[in-house]
């Protein structure tokens, strides 16, 4: 019988519609996308591919950690980007937080929710 649970944490932005920030399910978490929010103010954060990026990283460390887990454990990323030139300051920011290298799908969207520049979702081992 699987077991499943939803994950919550306040180190990240609230569920901004009927979702949850994660799931694990027999041992495998998996997350919703996170967009550049500030979990304390609920706004995008201002500035550039790269600042909102490290915010996304933020969030998806954060949701990771509430799991049990850590971003070494992460095995398989999903990146939208909005714009594909931001593609290698997106790379400089994120190799940073994915040092074990996990399997990527990285694509280039018409929008994403509050015309954020990026928003990732993980999978992830317990």
């Amino acid at each position: 019988m699987s077991t499943i649970k939803k994950i919550h944490t306040d180190k990240a932005p609230a569920a901004v519609g009927p979702y949850s920030q994660a799931i694990i399910a027999n041992g495998v978490v998996y997350t919703s996308g996170q967009i550049p929010l500030d979990p304390a103010t609920g706004e995008i954060v201002e500035g550039d591919i790269k600042e909102q990026a490290d915010r996304v990283m933020k969030n998806i460390t954060a949701v990771v950690e509430e799991a049990g887990t850590n971003m070494k454990n992460v095995i398989k990323t999903m990146c939208f980007l909005s714009d594909m030139n931001d593609f290698a300051d997106f790379n400089e920011v994120y190799s940073r937080y994915f040092t074990e290298k996990p399997a990527r799908s990285c694509v280039a969207v018409k929008s994403l929710p509050k015309n954020a520049l990026c928003e990732i979702e993980v999978i992830a081992i317990l």
